[in-house]
């Protein structure tokens, strides 16, 4: 059980304020401050400075909440695999980023699920870096993302090769092309991934590749979620670069059309990522069979 000093500790890091903190944990404001600084004392480090936005955690706290975090996550883990234990039910959080909410991803698990007797996934979407803290922190068991990672803490495979393409609605003259070029793509609305998601990373880096630069290009509008930007090209409203694997189900259905860029090549690979622990070997080549197979029946 995670110790109450250090629940203490990650409900003022929450709050940024020890009075919120102890109404949060029903304590008193005196209670949250003599816990604090047991913590301090025991590690024999400030673990916070004051601030005009409120607290913030030093280098040393940043260290102690986050195993804090990883402590309270073991935990409540232990708590559910003896729950499932009990109901001979295996569960699997999956971390999943937004491009891969928006390929396949989610249906194949639904697939495992619904083939596999026993297993419950749940699945959260968020950025790469997210990720992988909530991976290392035990969070999650599983994480498919868009490129390799550099971590020694965690292992990967492959579940897929991918490519960046130009997409247009069926509407666009361009869809008729067999290809676009980069000129071409200057003189298009340009809708986007926010310039922190990987497929938007690539792209400029393969730009800047080239001397290039997205100042040149007339980017109108910015969105963060895929579905939205695959709806505003569908409707003519824009061009965009995504992973034409992103777009399968549309491009089956001739709601949006694909193009390669010329002379640029962005392949980037999707990756499962796991901790060095993870104990259901036998579900990552099931998982990745089930993909393939998954994205074969849409060709």
């Amino acid at each position: 059980m995670l110790s109450v000093k250090l629940k203490t500790l990650l409900a003022v890091v929450e709050q940024r304020n020890f009075t919120k903190a102890a109404e949060q944990l029903s304590l008193t404001q005196p209670a949250v401050s003599h816990h604090i600084s047991q913590l301090e004392e025991e590690f024999g480090v400030t673990l916070f400075l004051r601030g005009k936005g409120g607290l913030r955690l030093t280098e040393e706290g940043e260290i102690v909440a986050q195993y804090a975090r990883r402590m309270a996550a073991l935990y409540n883990r232990l708590q559910q695999d003896l729950a499932s234990t009990e109901k001979r039910i295996t569960k699997l959080r999956i971390g999943i980023t937004h491009t891969a909410e928006s390929n396949l991803t989610a249906e194949v698990l639904a697939k495992y699920s619904g083939q596999n007797t026993g297993f419950s996934i749940t699945i959260l979407t968020d950025t790469i870096n997210n990720l992988y803290a909530m991976l290392e922190n035990y969070e999650i068991d599983l994480a498919i993302v868009e490129g390799a990672t550099n971590s020694h803490a965690l292992r990967s495979l492959v579940l897929d090769t991918d490519f960046l393409v130009c997409v247009v609605s069926p509407d666009n003259p361009l869809s008729r092309r067999a290809m676009i070029t980069l000129d071409e793509i200057r003189r298009e609305r340009l809708i986007l991934r926010l310039p922190s998601s990987a497929t938007r990373i690539l792209f400029e880096s393969t730009l800047r590749s080239r001397n290039d630069s997205l100042d040149n290009y007339n980017v109108a509008i910015e969105v963060d979620n895929i579905a939205t930007i695959k709806d505003l090209v569908r409707k003519n409203l824009g061009v965009s670069v995504l992973p034409k694997s992103a777009c399968i189900k549309e491009l089956r259905r001739h709601q949006l059309a694909a193009l390669p860029i010329e002379n640029l090549s962005m392949v980037r690979e999707t990756r499962i990522v796991y901790g060095h622990d993870f104990a259901h070997q036998e579900v990552l080549q099931t998982i990745t069979e089930l993909y393939r197979e998954t994205v074969n029946n849409y060709r």
